[in-house]
């Protein structure tokens, strides 16, 4: 990627850098009533969104202001009735906050606390599942940014249906960046959010659902700015309308972003270029002495967690800071037992950014003498 103003990369989980095309697309006021902007914008990206997660028929979209949060509070706020219980699947900071929100919520619910770094054991929730039949709804998240790992989406949601459950996916850090069908793998809701591989910026999340499931919502909402049924009901009926206050600009900029998405080539594309990021990272840190914190068969194309060096010079906000005047932002680690740091690979991030930042990396390295460290053509190393 070319300097286009931006003072550095953001190598997170999102917020992400974005296209100068995308921020300028909020140059322009909207107004919330008009046509043009409902209509033109609101009514697009909410089929756009629904093309991209399936092309069967039975599905819609609800937009929702605030974080990705406040679209993971609003589903599960919205969707389970007041005699449900939730089974939360949680390997992460994310799958932990969807047992908070349970618990804030008062919702009856089940927690599978399965640490940092282990994924999901079917037989297991299939025990959980058999045993405990008040349970109505799973949730889990796809990609969980704690560590990077990619959970595994087909043989659970496929166990909850073989149990008649309600399946809620986050999505947030996975859709638009890793290719699935949402009717072949038979989720009932999914959420994300405008500020990840959709690379849009911050200000709203969605929710894709079957529609015959959110129909069955009204009245079970538990807070009303976050009522994911009522929202949906008024975008229904007044054509892109939201309830309150719309994030006018950040739509339009989504409503840009979705358009550079398929012009890239759609999802599968857009994958490709994450994956080879990916690659090209691993191979280039493991060059340089770094550790992945997982296997790498558990690895996802979104962020990456590596081991902090045991040097006794090594801190990690000197490490950090070297690279931010070098043109790169990383992530601190959020693993309770590994001392750890993330770097992401999404955004608008392409593979000679990740050859620069292997390069920023090693001329970082301060806590090494120059003996101790091996110069490599990065390209030759990633077998790219």
């Amino acid at each position: 990627m070319e300097n286009d103003g931006n003072q550095y990369l953001l190598l997170t989980p999102g917020p992400l850098s974005t296209s100068r095309t995308v921020r300028e697309a909020m140059l322009k006021d909207w107004c919330t009533w008009d046509d043009e902007y409902n209509k033109g914008i609101v009514e697009v990206i909410r089929k756009q969104l629904v093309e991209l997660a399936t092309e069967a028929d039975g599905y819609t979209c609800v937009l929702m202001q605030g974080s990705g949060t406040a679209s993971v509070e609003a589903t599960i706020g919205s969707v389970i009735p007041r005699d449900g219980k939730l089974l939360v699947i949680n390997n992460g900071t994310y799958g932990e906050r969807i047992g908070q929100i349970a618990h804030y919520l008062n919702i009856s619910h089940h927690i599978v606390d399965l640490g940092e770094v282990e994924q999901p054991d079917v037989d297991a929730l299939a025990a959980i599942l058999a045993q405990d039949t008040t349970i109505t709804h799973v949730a889990m998240v796809h990609c969980e940014t704690t560590t990077g790992m990619l959970n595994p989406i087909e043989s659970v949601c496929k166990l909850a249906k073989l149990h008649n459950k309600v399946m809620i996916l986050d999505a947030m850090s996975s859709f638009g960046g890793i290719p699935l069908d949402m009717a072949e793998l038979d989720i009932d809701f999914m959420i994300s959010s405008a500020n990840k591989c959709i690379q849009g910026v911050p200000g709203f999340g969605f929710i894709l659902a079957k529609q015959a499931e959110l129909d069955k919502c009204s009245g079970r909402a538990r807070s009303l700015s976050l009522d994911l049924y009522d929202q949906w009901r008024c975008m229904e009926k007044n054509h892109g309308k939201w309830r309150f206050t719309s994030p006018t600009h950040t739509v339009r900029a989504f409503h840009q972003a979705i358009r550079e998405l398929l012009e890239e080539g759609g999802v599968a594309k857009r994958f490709e270029r994450y994956s080879t990021n990916q690659r090209i990272l691993v191979a280039g840190m493991e060059r340089l002495g770094f550790k992945c914190l997982l296997d790498k068969s558990l690895h996802s194309p979104i962020i990456t967690s590596f081991y902090s060096p045991t040097h006794p010079d090594y801190e990690f906000k000197q490490f950090y800071n070297l690279l931010k005047d070098k043109g790169f932002v990383i992530y601190p680690g959020k693993v309770s037992n590994a001392d750890c740091f993330r770097i992401g690979n999404i955004g608008d991030v392409h593979n000679a950014d990740m050859y620069r930042l292997i390069k920023a990396i090693e001329d970082s390295m301060y806590w090494l003498n120059d003996d101790e460290k091996q110069p490599a053509t990065l390209q030759q190393e990633s077998g790219l």
